[in-house]
C-alpha cells in the first residue's frame, strides 16, 4: 500500500473571535450549559463513530482495520479527557465547600 504526501496547502484557518467588550467585561456567546452539552455530544460521536467502524469490520464489511483503530483510540481519548475534566470540575466543588465563610 503506497503511502502518500500530507498536503497542508488546502487548510484554512477560522478566524479568531474577539469575545471582549470594550468596558473589560467578556462578553456571554454562550452558555456553560450549552459548552458542556456539545462536548458530552462530542464524546458520544466518537463512541458511535468507534461501535460502527468495530460492528462493519465484525461483519467483514469492506473496512480497514486501522481505521477500526483510529477510531476506537479517538473514543477512548475523548472518553478519558471528558472523565479527567469531571473529576477536575468535582475537586474543585468539593474545595469550595471546604471553605469556611
Amino acid at each position: 500500500m503506497p503511502i502518500n504526501n500530507i498536503n497542508f496547502s488546502n487548510i484554512q484557518l477560522a478566524p479568531v473571535k474577539n469575545n471582549f467588550k470594550q468596558d473589560g467585561g467578556v462578553q456571554n456567546n454562550s452558555s456553560f450549559k450549552d459548552m458542556l452539552k456539545n462536548a458530552i455530544n462530542e464524546v458520544n460521536n466518537a463512541q458511535i463513530e468507534s461501535d460502527v467502524a468495530t460492528e462493519k469490520l465484525a461483519r467483514g464489511e469492506n473496512i480497514e482495520l486501522h481505521e477500526v483503530m483510529i477510531a476506537a483510540q479517538k473514543a477512548s481519548i475523548t472518553m478519558q479527557a471528558a472523565l479527567e475534566i469531571r473529576n477536575k470540575a468535582v475537586e474543585a466543588y468539593q474545595e469550595m465547600m471546604r471553605m469556611q465563610v
